[in-house]
């Protein structure tokens, strides 16, 4: 379950359990709504759920500061015949009721339980003791049976009457904020220096606990070796299961760990704080212009995290057209799984010659940002290709609530990112590494020689080539083309299950030793790559496929199920590959016909 300080992050149910006087409750998250009029595939599923008459109690909770809203949705949910048949208690829970005191906003709770007659509690969500006051409330109610026969109220005359604003420009501040956070010029510089604020920080924080976390690995690594040596294991089944699948599973969590601890935790202090909304309200003209939806903005936002999420995320889109080409295009902006491959690439050959720390940190972090602002002009692009192509039409207005800003939560952020988001997102990626690390040992470690040669063989007992050699030699022809070489296109192939084994399958190959060699410092990588032809074209080129390729695995099957059409999964992965080598091809001729 994901929560967050904008509308449209639940897209589908959640649920949980909870004790309250030695009695457990399951408790269902429904994705928000404001009407049971849907207009999108995640209000349908709040509107069957609660239509469907599973629940045994309903706690409706609405926003402090914009009561009047959630009275319209209350009075639809007392209106239902099921809730009316079966006397279904409902809760009204008015939430942020410490924003709407800050702003000068009074309500008169004693006026709306006796107008509605049903448990009315304010809250603050923030505030434990207001939750364990729900809880009570849902305790004591749940054996009641109440008569909606009263429902002539008008939730706006309501509003009005319970209602008090003791502050002229309660809004001030937030409208000055806004002016500046959203504005034509100033919305788009402070979005970008935001980007480059935190991968800065990433990049720099990540290097020392990357060191330490590799040299914590790779120690266990030969203690596990030699484990395995006690108990006279075959040489073999030592190579491949510790320098195989363990060596390729430390690679990635010792590159992926330490920036995705610090990235998700400053993302999700800027979801917290209300800024990614804005984000949207900033780039909706952009996406308008492109015949797209502005929401598309806030699944983009999503995929920087992981494309899977950012696919499941394109429900909060009400337009089945343009839900499609968010969906299509949302691989152009790279997932964590792609930023560490993208990290390397900048620090060894972009900036490797910058001798102060600061200055190289600063320019990795403005070089990154770069890609980042190419993913979302590609993004920008794709999406006017396919709404004047195969999907076209009028883009459809939206209605997106800017949430208050609050002052984020530091612990809780922290806690949050790290178990929702870093360690799901490096456990999907262990859970892929891991196995593929043993297919990657055995293409370099197996031989085809044919009938006559006993078909497949050990390399070690034969001059052939490994089958991972032999399908590289075959790519060769094409990634020359594009600016690379066969090694480096395979291990994208190869790299289907993740994108976090890319880098480890290039060194594997390169090094002919069958297994991943373990790398004691960035200096040594350089001259592996330097060794093999690497130039500063071929970095560039391997960054752009990088951005843009075929999404991952985990994503490819988000995608079938969410669009339900083997066709649009095809295209989606067709799409950023072929715009990618396209770039490919024509940079590396660039390149060559002006610096070579």
């Amino acid at each position: 379950m994901h929560t967050g300080n904008w509308p449209g992050v639940t897209v589908t149910t959640a649920q949980g359990t909870f004790e309250v006087h030695g009695q457990e409750y399951l408790l269902v998250d429904l994705p928000g709504t404001y009407s049971l009029s849907v207009h999108s595939e995640d209000e349908q599923i709040a509107r069957d759920f609660i239509c469907s008459g599973i629940a045994s109690m309903i706690l409706v909770v609405c926003d402090a500061t914009c009561l009047e809203r959630g009275l319209h949705l209350l009075k639809q949910i007392l209106s239902l015949d099921d809730i009316k048949a079966h006397g279904t208690p409902v809760i009204l829970c008015v939430n942020l009721y410490d924003e709407a005191v800050k702003k000068g906003i009074t309500i008169d709770f004693s006026l709306l339980h006796d107008v509605l007659q049903i448990p009315v509690i304010s809250s603050c969500a923030r505030s434990q003791c207001d939750i364990t006051e729900i809880k009570n409330a849902i305790h004591d109610t749940k054996d009641e049976s109440y008569q909606y026969d009263c429902l002539d109220f008008s939730p706006k005359q309501l509003a009005l009457e319970t209602v008090t604003y003791t502050k002229a420009n309660y809004r001030r501040r937030e409208e000055l904020l806004d002016r500046l956070i959203t504005g034509r010029f100033t919305g788009s510089l402070i979005m970008v220096l935001l980007l480059v604020g935190i991968f800065w920080l990433s990049m720099t924080g990540a290097n020392y606990p990357s060191q330490a976390l590799w040299g914590i690995l790779f120690w266990f690594e030969d203690k596990l070796a030699a484990a395995m040596t006690s108990i006279h294991a075959p040489e073999w089944m030592i190579s491949a299961f510790v320098y195989g699948v363990y060596r390729v599973l430390a690679w990635v969590v010792s590159v992926m760990l330490p920036p995705m601890a610090i990235f998700f935790p400053l993302f999700t202090l800027l979801e917290d704080l209300g800024y990614l909304p804005r984000v949207a309200f900033n780039m909706d003209h952009a996406f308008q212009k492109c015949r797209a939806c502005g929401k598309q903005c806030l699944t983009m936002a999503m995929g920087l995290g992981c494309n899977a999420a950012g696919v499941v995320g394109c429900r909060i889109i009400d337009s089945p057209r343009e839900r499609l080409v968010a969906i299509l295009t949302n691989a152009f902006v790279p997932c964590n799984g792609r930023l560490p491959t993208l990290f390397t690439l900048i620090t060894l050959f972009f900036v490797a010659g910058i001798s102060n720390s600061a200055v190289s940190s600063l320019a990795s972090a403005l070089f990154l940002t770069s890609s980042i602002l190419l993913g979302i002009l590609a993004t920008l692009g794709a999406s006017w290709l396919l709404t004047h192509t195969l999907l076209k039409g009028i883009p459809s207005s939206f209605t997106l609530e800017l949430p208050p800003y609050r002052r984020p939560q530091i612990g809780r952020v922290i806690v949050r990112s790290i178990f929702d988001r870093t360690l799901f997102v490096l456990g999907r990626a262990a859970a892929v590494a891991a196995p593929a690390g043993l297919i990657i040992w055995i293409l370099a470690n197996i031989s085809w020689t044919g009938p006559s040669g006993g078909w497949f063989v050990f390399t070690a007992s034969t001059t052939a080539p490994s089958l991972l050699t032999s399908f590289t030699q075959f790519l060769d022809p094409l990634g020359r083309l594009m600016g690379m070489d066969g090694v480096i296109l395979g291990a994208f192939i190869l790299g289907f299950p993740a994108n976090e084994i890319v880098l480890p399958i290039i060194l594997m190959t390169y090094l002919q030793t069958g297994i991943l060699t373990e790398m004691t410092g960035t200096h040594v990588l350089s001259e592996l790559l330097l060794s093999h032809g690497w130039t500063w074209v071929t970095a560039l080129c391997m960054l752009i496929f990088c951005l843009f390729h075929w999404p991952c695995s985990t994503t490819c099957l988000t995608i079938k199920k969410e669009t339900g059409s083997l066709k649009w999964t095809v295209t989606a992965m067709l799409l950023p590959t072929l715009i990618g080598t396209i770039l490919c091809i024509t940079i590396s001729a660039i390149c060559h016909l002006l610096f070579f």
